[in-house]
This record gives C-alpha cells, structure tokens and sequence, in this order.
C-alpha cells in the first residue's frame, strides 16, 4: 500500500508539472497566432501558419529516455557520453537549419505554399526561427535531461517563464514597436534562451549528475538515442509534415482564408496536444526508473493511470470546444471575418474527436520507449504520424470536401488506437523481457 502511493504521488507530482510545463510551452505559438491574427488580420494568420511546420521540424524530445534507464545502474562516464553525443547531434542539426534560414528562407516560404500575398510575411518568420534553431533544440534537450535528473519543478519553471517572456514580448514587438511577423518570430526565438537561462542553475548549484564531454560523434550512440526518442520525433515532425499537406489541400478549397481558419483549428490543438506530450513526458522517467529496476507491476500502475487521466482529460476538453466553439475562433477572428468563422466552427467540433484517441496512441508509444521496445512505440508513432494520416487527407477530403479534411485526424487516431491496442494486449503482460540484460550490459 505504502508502494502504491508513493507510485501514485510520484505520478502526480511529474506528471502535473509537465502538463503546465507543456501548456505553457505550446503558448509559444499560440501567443503568435493570437497576437497575429489581432494585429495583421487573417493573411497574417495564413501565413502564419504556412510557417509553423518548420518550428514543429525544429522541437523534439530526445536522449533522456535512455540517460534515465542507465541512471541507476551505468557509471558517470557513460551518462556523460549519452548527454554528449545528444548534444552533438543537436548542433549538428542546428548549424543546417542555419544555413538554410540564412540563405533559403524566401524560397521555403514558397514551397510551403506561401503565395505573393503573405510571402513578404512567411519569409521573415522563416527566417528568424531557423536562426534561432540552435537555441530551440539545446532547450528542449536540456529540458529533457533536467526532468531526468530530478529537478522536473525546474525544468516546468524553464518552459513556463521561458514562453510568458515570449507572450509579454509579441505584444510588445507587434504593437507598440510595430515589427509585425518580425517581431512574432523574435519573440519566439528569444523564449528558449530565457528557459536555458532558468535551467542553467542546475548546473550551477552542481546538482547536474551529467555534464558535456568533448568527443568524437558515434553514429551507433546517435542512432540509440534516436531511436528511444523516436516518438517524440516522430510526433514533432509528422506535425509539421501533415500541417504542409493540410494547408496544400485546404489552400486547394478555400485560399488563404481557409489556411487562416485551419492556422486556429491547429494551434488550439497544439495546446490540446501539449496535454498528452505532458502526461507522456511526465511518466518517461518514472516508467524507464521502474523498468531498469525490474519492477513491471509499478511500470502498469504508472501506464493506467496516464491512460485515465488522458482519457479524462481529452473528455473535458472536447466538451469545452464543442459548445464554446465560436468564442474560441472569436479570439483569433480580430476582424471578424465570417468565411473564417463559417471554416473553423465546424472544424473544431470534428477535429477534437481524434483527441479522444490521441492521448491513449501518445502514452502507449512513449510507455514502449520508456521499456525500451522502440519498434513498437515506433511504429505507433509512424503510423498517426505519416503512414494513416497522409492518404486519409485525400481520400476523405476527395469525398467529403472541407469535412473530410477535418475528419481525416480522429480516423487516424482511432485506427491507431486500435493497433495500440493490441500492441499492450501482445507486449504489456511481458514489460520486464530485455530488462535483466539491461542491468547486467
């Protein structure tokens, strides 16, 4: 009994504070979008929202699932070694991103779909949030490594004040100073150096149990941390890449107007989706703890009561939306344009029913990870990632118009959902297989 809630106060603990924590980093965009749609009008929520793909390319979770099975049993060298290499990777990805924000960002504005209306507002955002990629990915990462390492109260205050810095600054470089998407995107790129300020405490309290070691990059190391990481990868990118197709089919339909209304429908559900990313970043550790020291009924009562509370949570939420449907888009409808609200209304009764599976596909692909089985929790993640959701954009918006496109993300959660399903029936009884040769590696 005493185990029990111990278990149970653990999850609490982490697991509230990555949900407020991811709330509060999702308003990152959010903010973007409230302040852009009140301040350049619907072209600038349009493009907007051609751009944010490339900051979901940026975000992702990566290393700290395997730092935090090692924790207990591998010597501070090989810790080390794990931070390193993740940190390596990072940069490496970063100095890319760079370079093509530096030098492609007006002809990426275009093949994102971007016309000559908005391209003179997509270009600058582009660019700007590329040259900030070293600062978004080091965040996240150290994020990650802080939350492993027992200070997840410091790494919620990072995410937290990191993105009121970015709210308080987008109405400050928008209005008052009248910078327009410039300033949206300076805002934006300034948060995660106000999160990085936050966490480097940790590091200089000397509570870190894990610190940078210069070596060469070993392609096995890299491809074990990406491959734990693969969910949240997978979950960032294929966001980014379903947001490029949607925004193609709905620009076929509907123009700019119709990208404006899907810019409010999508951001709403990047909080949304932020409630799940933080139940499944909360149990991360407390799952990969409880595997690498065998104990599979702890790890259970840790995965049912993250099913529950996403369960509960995605119910609450649909509820809300469904009945305060057109206040929510009001607030993204500065000049009340009533084509926009005819598009998005509708769009957010239909696409929040995916939500309801949403969150049991997320925490089951990053319970998997957290037991190291990537193949699993990687496929779940490919699947609601590209493989169902891509054709089910065309094929139901060929049928169904505007409606199938905002039907297309709960038919693909729920037939994730189902293959979910019968992945934890299969491999859930058998949670410690691989564990022992863990501990003895």
């Amino acid at each position: 009994m005493t185990q029990h809630k111990e278990i149970q106060k653990d999850f609490f603990r982490y697991v509230s504070l990555n949900i407020l924590g991811m709330i509060g980093l999702s308003c990152y965009i959010l903010a973007d979008t409230y302040f852009v749609a009140n301040g350049l009008g619907a072209n600038g929520l349009a493009a907007l929202n051609l751009a944010i793909p490339v900051y979901n390319f940026i975000n992702g979770m990566g290393a700290a699932t395997r730092y935090s099975i090692l924790k207990g049993t591998a010597s501070r060298r090989e810790t080390d070694g794990i931070f390193s290499q993740a940190v390596i990777f990072a940069l490496g990805i970063a100095l890319i991103l760079m370079l093509i924000g530096l030098f492609f960002a007006r002809p990426l504005g275009t093949l994102l779909g971007a016309d000559e209306t908005v391209i003179d507002m997509t270009a600058p955002y582009l660019q700007v949030l590329l040259l900030f990629s070293p600062m978004f990915l080091m965040n996240n990462l150290i994020l990650c490594f802080v939350r492993n390492d027992g200070a997840p109260r410091l790494a919620m205050a990072g995410m937290l004040i990191g993105s009121l810095s970015n709210i308080v600054l987008d109405y400050v470089f928008i209005f008052p100073c009248g910078m327009g998407m410039f300033g949206a995107a300076l805002a934006t790129g300034t948060a995660p150096v106000v999160s990085l300020a936050i966490q480097s405490s940790h590091f200089f309290r000397k509570r870190n149990h894990f610190r940078f070691r210069l070596c060469r990059p070993r392609f096995r190391a890299l491809w074990d941390i990406s491959s734990l990481g693969a969910p949240s990868l997978i979950t960032e990118v294929s966001s980014g890449v379903v947001m490029i197709f949607f925004n193609m089919v709905i620009l076929s339909l509907s123009g700019n107007i119709g990208v404006a209304a899907y810019g409010v429908v999508a951001n709403l559900a990047l909080v949304v989706l932020s409630i799940f990313t933080g139940i499944s970043q909360g149990i991360q550790p407390l799952v990969s703890r409880n595997y690498g020291a065998q104990d599979a009924a702890a790890v259970k009562k840790v995965y049912r009561y993250a099913i529950t509370t996403a369960l509960v949570l995605a119910a609450g939420v649909y509820v809300v939306l469904f009945l305060f449907a057109p206040q929510a888009v009001s607030l993204f409808n500065g000049e009340n344009n009533q084509q926009l609200a005819a598009i998005a209304e509708p769009g957010i009764r239909l696409y929040f029913i995916g939500f309801l599976f949403a969150g049991f596909n997320v925490v089951t692909a990053v319970t998997f990870s957290s037991v190291d089985r990537p193949r699993q929790s990687f496929l779940l993640s490919i699947l609601r990632g590209f493989v169902l959701i891509i054709p089910l954009i065309f094929l139901l918006t060929a049928l169904l118009g505007m409606t199938g496109v905002w039907l297309a993300f709960p038919v693909c959660e729920f037939l994730t959902a189902g293959v979910a399903l019968v992945f934890w029936l299969r491999y859930g009884r058998n949670l410690l297989q691989g564990a022992e040769e863990l501990t003895h590696e």
